[in-house]
């Protein structure tokens, strides 16, 4: 039996024994990334997904510019690199697009209501959008590359994976949580519903989960289809909805504005898809053969907390909107890289007051933004007249430099930032990747998921030292005039601090962001990891109630 961590420990010398410290439900991009980041702050988990294997249907293609830092600050950006490069039908697809029939990635590539916009528009000066270009950027990989890249290192750093284990029920009280699975109860201190829109977990815990009913099928596949030649590449509007058409792997996207489907719960068949091709193409094809097929609606709703006690979600389980954009995989990532720092800090009990109430208060604006901008997406794709008129109007802005670039930086993601205190205009927001001048970049220093204090000048290094365990200080400099005097980061990579040293507003945020410091501050950060968090690098502890 391996060592359990501290808070597992200390339950059960309190006689109530805790397998885990948290439970995960579902192995999506939420729960893998959420795992991986509760090992790395010193938390044991347990990834539960009720599919035996991962899904190989077809799903989210595309990285916004935050995951893409979330991955890099965690040294995942080779990984995406190679994925991308094994993906070379997208790059093909999207290079064939360009008026200049070169081969090079664009700098930026997406739709706003299936009307495509084109990189050549985009405000060169707009400093927001500096690196969305190669070789930075990386956003084409598809989202079961992504959850496997996860997974490799949740599993890399001592999260257990299970699959062919379904959540069936729990229980929680004031020191953890029972988990019922098909295989037998889990104790665990926390539960996060990682399990997709229609979560057993939400509904379970019976979080409010308000929104607006469905108007649309949509169908999303790869397959073999005939009598498609007449139709055009790319996003089209037609007079019963809009359809994708990618002819060099068979890619299609139907979305017809006929209602909900009947039955939901029925996987679509190659009959449904050819019945949606012809109705919203209304080209006579006849779909030959199916490698992945995936039915969607509009359905759109948000839970209206993303906690109740000792029970969280994330990811799908606290929203679910269209899928326009891959915006459902970017949000569920951002929702895990919050929450991931934040739970490993309760469960290590160094968490200040309060600091698990701030995942809901800073990710569900987000989400509720990402809502909106599906559901004004469907107004604009609908087939009505009204509704054309307005895609007419949407269509000439995106075809001017200031639409282009407003609704690139929204689909992007780069206007995302937390309502933080500070009046420094970085405090909030995901701290540019600064080079330095030893070579590196600032994203090199937080692959171990610590906060990080950027301190050139030295003044403020003692500050930082009783918390080794909770934050990384490097000295030094940027190589940019335009880097602030000093800076904090949180674990996400967030600005918690910024400007010239101050020791007051510096030990001020520290507190508010890691807690208490240690009593002991001339440790080393490797005898303080070891000291306070003996099961990190190590498997889980493995209790007699696991399934």
């Amino acid at each position: 039996m391996t060592t359990p961590s501290t808070t597992a420990a200390a339950s059960a010398s309190a006689g109530h024994p805790l397998d885990y410290d948290v439970v995960v439900a579902g192995a999506g991009p939420a729960g893998l990334m959420l795992a991986g980041e509760l090992r790395a702050g010193g938390a044991s988990a347990i990834v539960l997904e009720r599919l035996a294997e991962a899904d190989p249907i077809l799903k989210a293609g595309t990285l916004n510019r935050p995951n893409i830092e979330t991955f890099s600050r965690r040294g995942l950006l080779p990984a995406l690199r190679q994925a991308q490069r094994e993906t070379e039908w997208t790059v093909s697809y999207i290079s064939t697009r360009r008026q200049d029939g070169t081969s090079a990635l664009p700098r930026f590539s997406g739709h706003f209501a299936a009307i495509m916009l084109s990189d050549e528009m985009l405000d060169e000066s707009d400093p927001d959008l500096a690196g969305l270009h190669p070789p930075d950027m990386v956003a084409l990989v598809h989202q079961k590359q992504v959850e496997a890249i996860l997974a490799d290192r949740a599993a890399g750093l001592g999260a257990e994976i299970r699959r062919g284990v379904e959540v069936t029920g729990f229980e929680q009280d004031g020191e953890g949580v029972t988990v019922t699975t098909g295989q037998g109860p889990i104790r665990c201190g926390w539960l996060v519903g990682c399990d997709g829109g229609r979560s057993t977990v939400r509904k379970l815990a019976r979080f409010d989960f308000p929104g607006t009913d469905p108007e649309i099928t949509g169908y999303h596949g790869i397959a073999d289809i005939v009598g498609m030649q007449d139709l055009g590449v790319g996003w089209h509007a037609t007079d019963t909805g809009v359809y994708l058409n990618d002819p060099p792997r068979g890619r299609i996207t139907t979305v017809a504005f006929d209602g909900a489907p009947a039955d939901r719960e029925t996987p679509a068949t190659a009959e449904d898809l050819q019945a949606s091709i012809r109705h919203v193409t209304g080209a006579e094809a006849t779909v030959t053969g199916v490698t992945s097929l995936t039915r969607f609606t509009d359905n759109t709703r948000q839970a209206t907390t993303y906690r109740q006690g000792r029970v969280l979600l994330a990811g799908d389980a606290a929203h679910v909107h269209p899928p326009f954009g891959g915006q459902g995989l970017n949000l569920s990532v951002g929702d895990a890289m919050n929450l991931g720092w934040k739970l490993a800090a309760a469960v290590r009990g160094t968490a200040p007051d309060g600091l698990l109430d701030t995942y809901t208060a800073e990710r569900h604006p987000l989400g509720a933004w990402v809502l909106n901008w599906t559901r004004a997406q469907i107004t604009v794709m609908r087939p009505e007249p009204h509704a054309r008129a307005l895609r007419e109007v949407v269509a000439d802005l995106a075809r001017t430099v200031d639409g282009a670039t407003y609704l690139a930086k929204k689909i992007s993601g780069v206007w995302q930032r937390y309502d933080l205190s500070g009046d420094h205009p970085l405090v909030g927001a995901s701290a540019p990747d600064y080079a330095l001048a030893d070579g590196s970049r600032l994203a090199d220093h937080m692959h171990d998921g610590r906060a990080l204090l950027l301190d050139p000048s030295g003044a403020l290094h003692d500050l930082a030292a009783p918390y080794l365990d909770r934050v990384r200080t490097i000295t030094t400099a940027p190589l940019t005039d335009d880097a602030p005097a000093s800076m904090f980061l949180r674990p996400d990579g967030y600005v918690a601090w910024a400007g010239e040293p101050d020791r007051s507003s510096l030990d001020k945020a520290l507190q508010t962001w890691l807690g208490v410091p240690l009593a002991h501050p001339n440790q080393t950060p490797e005898a303080v990891t070891a000291a306070t968090n003996p099961s990190l690098g190590q498997n889980p502890p493995s209790g007699e109630a696991k399934p």
